[in-house]
């Protein structure tokens, strides 16, 4: 039995993460998707303090408090900075990293440096709400920015998606143990279209090392392609 921590993206919350959690939880595994503070069903608790080392800090007590070691630990998009800021403070819980879809920081990056200008037309359509500054506003930024085109989606979509603190993407990536943190196995999980848009030299170490797939789907793919995103995922224990 393995056990799957599923962090989730901006704007996004846990509940992304329901038609995979299902399947790997039918597979006999174990599956935590926390939200992180400030977006979903924890909205109510955003304030100007949120910021990228805040959304660390919570998945670390999530591994913490449920006493969770040798994880697999994935995050998409956003959530690929958390799970690396995870990894190097909590190294001896995490077993695995994955990457789906997600940025993949080194130290002293922050996401708006990884991605400037989509931070940047995210960040000129923003809002202040509690005294944070928030991006990503649902109705303000377009659905096919995360790739999804089934009615039903983004009908259920758009019931949850909520906006998200800018600070979490501004702030920059403080690592202080690379050493341990990049001796964790990786696997990258892309979709298609962005393949040619990342670092080379990563993809090709993943795909010597069979760590790499790709997924002809949208950006949300673990709602587009769930089963797909799944029998990924339960490889990873066995690989």
């Amino acid at each position: 039995m393995a056990t799957y921590v599923l962090v989730p993206g901006g704007a996004h919350g846990g509940w992304c993460y329901q038609r995979v959690a299902r399947i790997l939880r039918e597979a006999g595994h174990d599956v935590y998707t926390p939200t992180l503070t400030g977006v979903g069903e924890r909205f109510h608790l955003l304030s100007d303090d949120i910021d990228l080392d805040f959304h660390i800090r919570d998945v670390i007590q999530v591994l913490r408090y449920e006493d969770l070691h040798d994880v697999i630990l994935a995050g998409h998009s956003y959530g690929g900075m958390v799970i690396t800021g995870v990894a190097d403070l909590a190294t001896e819980r995490i077993g695995h990293l994955v990457y789906l879809d997600a940025a993949t920081p080194v130290n002293g990056q922050s996401l708006a440096d990884i991605s400037p200008s989509q931070m940047a037309a995210a960040r000129a359509k923003g809002n202040v709400v509690n005294g944070a500054e928030v991006v990503l506003q649902p109705g303000l930024e377009p659905i096919p920015n995360y790739g999804v085109t089934d009615p039903a989606d983004i009908t259920w979509m758009m019931s949850k998606l909520t906006p998200h603190p800018y600070k979490c993407f501004a702030q920059k990536l403080h690592l202080e143990n690379e050493a341990e943190l990049w001796q964790i196995p990786q696997t990258h999980i892309v979709c298609t279209s962005t393949l040619p848009h990342r670092d080379p030299a990563l993809m090709a170490k993943a795909r010597a090392d069979g760590r790499l797939w790709d997924i002809d789907t949208g950006h949300d793919l673990m709602i587009t392609q769930p089963e797909a995103v799944a029998e990924c995922l339960l490889r990873i224990p066995t690989a």
